[in-house]
């Protein structure tokens, strides 16, 4: 295959939070003997090897920034409509800059959903109430492999009437 298409480089960047170099690179590695007719069914194979790939890199991108400084973040709040359960999620990150962020801004009211609908025993191993296949551990290790920054929860509190 001699040249990527960019469509697919975007596709993978936004997915996985990679330097579209990576991307690509990543893609060229996977895809880069392929003839220029091949199949749809053997460009799709290449583009989700090249993602298994990148999200492998971003969990020990991960990895690597567990236990640096959580100075900075922001606390999500969450009342059920019917006025019976509230949540609050104290959520930490390194700078402020990532406390703007709309990734951080997503996982902290995400999360603090989660602790409304199922409680805060063993949250970082809950499955996500909107995608089961995936825990609270995962969605935050891959908002730390965007940003760069370590990410953590701090404190939770949730309160249900008469409980």
């Amino acid at each position: 295959m001699s040249k990527i298409d960019i469509t697919l480089i975007k596709k993978l960047r936004e997915e996985t939070g990679v330097a579209i170099i990576r991307v690509r690179e990543v893609l060229e590695e996977v895809m880069g003997d392929l003839p220029a007719d091949a199949t749809h069914q053997a460009l799709q194979a290449g583009e989700k090897k090249a993602l298994v790939i990148l999200k492998k890199e971003g969990v020990e991108k991960a990895a690597k920034h567990e236990g640096r400084a959580t100075g900075e973040g922001k606390i999500f709040a969450y009342a059920h409509h019917t006025g019976r359960i509230v949540a609050l999620v104290e959520l930490l990150c390194e700078t402020d800059f990532v406390a703007k962020n709309e990734l951080f801004e997503t996982l902290g009211n995400d999360i603090v959903m989660q602790v409304a609908s199922m409680g805060d025993e063993n949250l970082a191993k809950q499955e996500f109430i909107k995608d089961p296949s995936k825990k609270i551990a995962d969605l935050i290790k891959e908002v730390i492999a965007k940003t760069g920054e370590n990410v953590r929860i701090g404190r939770v509190f949730r309160v249900e009437l008469g409980k």
